[in-house]
């Protein structure tokens, strides 16, 4: 049987001479090549004296589902020429497969894919499944053998860091900010790597990097006549961690700040906080469970699902049309219509709790002022109460809910009154300083406003602090020598020191578009990829799927 293979559109070179075995779970083709002659590997000079043959079996895409593999009959052929050193050569398998393969070009490539998107074993399984099988380490062979690539011409380099364990050892990413996608990775983050790497490329006309000293010192080195341009994100986190260091100074201001902020709540009148007791304890019910709550409401919407159906059937609907237009089961409809009003479906009782025989008792101590759990439970003990001092926590933090007054007690004994008094750490103090005001809460407000009033070196160093993010987010290069001077004789010496002496850097980074968005995100990716391999990879197989992903 001759069938060309033109005809279905791939391996046009090629034509089947028979198939065998049929019913195996795989599909093997006999072909043979459909040209005349070839040309000798070693002189050139094109023959068509055969001299003999043999079978190569290249493994190829899936057929139906199952591995298909080709027996190629290669022809060998004498060379024409006698001062050539070969007397006989291989027709070679171009466009097929590579000398000495045993797999096709296209499924070399397929399986490459396969070793990028999902790794070795997961890779492996896959291509299992869908007729391609590969061992795991013939599938990482071919996504190592895929980062041989070379690098392209870049113009816009841009240079951050990442992690191999957070806080311990990192590496560095490079990306082509024109192109926006990764070109290299480098195995550490010092400065030696990243000047070898510019001295290999030396079409790299800008450096956009974060402001760490190595990556400044590695692009002076490899690249001094590059421009480089700190990225404005870090210019504004800097700024950030600058203030928080003025803030670590300041604890004394916080904890002031925080206790005026908390006092100035207006406290409640003897009248609301305290309650004459009546002469019988109230019977108060238990607080509703989020369980309880959830299948009230849901319990309301059936009753006002059943208001519908009942209007639309007084208006002539059938139950058929009800059905399509409220989405139910024609069965509900007519159910619901039978009983007259919506199943009311209730949980199981789940049993009376060991708190039940005291709640007359915690509710005479709760009217008499005692909040504290803890001491609750303790006078519950000598009462002889079994059970854990959660137990008694979980009731007093509903009742308290119910209660909101116990919890506005100013100076009080309760936790709540402890905790707005506690002055916020040195980085929440910055969000709130330098975030909007609008949307924090009435404390919020009164806390930054104490903290200014109180400190001038921190009112000076959030005005500073407030200036240079709207000079970086405006781009405005003109305003930063004024505004270094003021920042040099505040307390944002040390941060506007470091400023000055990357100086050019940050000019450039107030002038210029480029920053290092593109690069965050694709270390973004990189985490992904990474984790994809739980941490297991080396670097030349980290490095190369991220590379085979750009």
């Amino acid at each position: 049987m001759i069938l060309s293979l033109q005809s279905l559109g791939f391996l046009s070179t090629l034509q089947v001479i028979d198939q065998i075995d049929p019913i195996l779970p795989r599909v093997t083709l006999r072909t043979q090549t459909t040209t005349s002659s070839a040309a000798c590997p070693a002189c050139g000079t094109p023959s068509r004296r055969v001299h003999g043959s043999y079978w190569r079996r290249l493994a190829d895409l899936a057929c139906f589902g199952r591995p298909m593999f080709l027996l190629v009959r290669v022809r060998r052929f004498r060379c024409a020429a006698v001062a050539c050193p070969r007397r006989t050569f291989a027709e070679a398998l171009s466009g097929i497969a590579l000398p000495r393969a045993r797999q096709t070009d296209r499924l070399r490539v397929i399986h490459r894919s396969i070793g990028l998107a999902l790794g070795g074993n997961p890779g492996s399984r896959h291509a299992t499944t869908i007729g391609v099988p590969i061992s795991r380490t013939t599938l990482l062979h071919r996504v190592r053998a895929s980062a041989a690539a070379p690098v392209p011409p870049v113009t816009v380099l841009g240079v951050d860091d990442w992690a191999w364990r957070k806080g311990h050892r990192y590496g560095t990413i490079l990306c082509d900010l024109e192109r926006r996608r990764v070109i290299d990775l480098l195995p550490d983050r010092s400065a030696a790597p990243l000047a070898a790497w510019l001295k290999e490329h030396p079409t790299v006309a800008v450096v956009v990097r974060d402001r760490a000293g190595a990556y400044a010192d590695g692009a002076r080195q490899g690249a001094p006549e590059a421009k480089q341009i700190a990225d404005r994100w870090h210019l504004l986190r800097n700024s950030s961690d600058a203030l928080r260091t003025v803030l670590e100074q300041h604890h004394r201001a916080l904890r002031d700040a925080a206790r005026s902020a908390a006092q100035s709540v207006k406290p409640p009148t003897p009248e609301e906080t305290h309650r004459p007791e009546p002469a019988t304890p109230p019977d108060v019910p238990r607080p509703m469970r989020v369980t309880e709550r959830r299948s009230q409401a849901a319990q309301e919407r059936r009753d006002a699902c059943f208001a519908e159906v009942a209007r639309l059937r007084e208006q002539g609907w059938s139950q058929k049309a009800i059905a399509r237009t409220l989405g139910l089961g024609r069965k509900t409809v007519r159910r619901w219509l039978r009983a007259g009003h919506a199943p009311t479906w209730r949980h199981a009782d789940r049993g009376a709790s060991i708190l039940d025989p005291y709640r007359t008792y915690l509710e005479q101590r709760w009217q008499a002022g005692c909040h504290n759990a803890a001491a609750l439970w303790r006078e519950l003990k000598a009462k002889g109460f079994a059970g854990q001092g959660g137990v008694v926590r979980q009731w007093a933090t509903r009742r308290r809910r119910q209660d909101p007054s116990a919890a506005l007690k100013v100076g009080g004994n309760t936790p709540t009154s402890r905790k707005a008094a506690e002055p916020p750490t040195p980085r929440r103090a910055v969000r709130l300083l330098t975030g909007d005001r609008e949307k924090h809460s009435d404390e919020e407000r009164r806390f930054v406003a104490a903290l200014l009033e109180r400190s001038p070196t921190i009112a000076t160093t959030v005005a500073l602090i407030g200036r240079f993010a709207r000079m970086v987010k405006d781009r405005v290069a003109d305003a930063l020598d004024g505004w270094l001077r003021e920042a040099e004789v505040s307390a944002l010496a040390p941060f506007a020191a470091g400023l000055r002496r990357d100086e050019d850097a940050v000019r450039a980074a107030l002038s210029e578009p480029w920053s290092t968005g593109p690069v965050e995100g694709q270390v973004n990716r990189f985490k992904v990829i990474k984790r994809e391999m739980y941490g297991r990879a080396g670097f030349d197989l980290l490095r190369a799927r991220v590379l085979g992903h750009a």
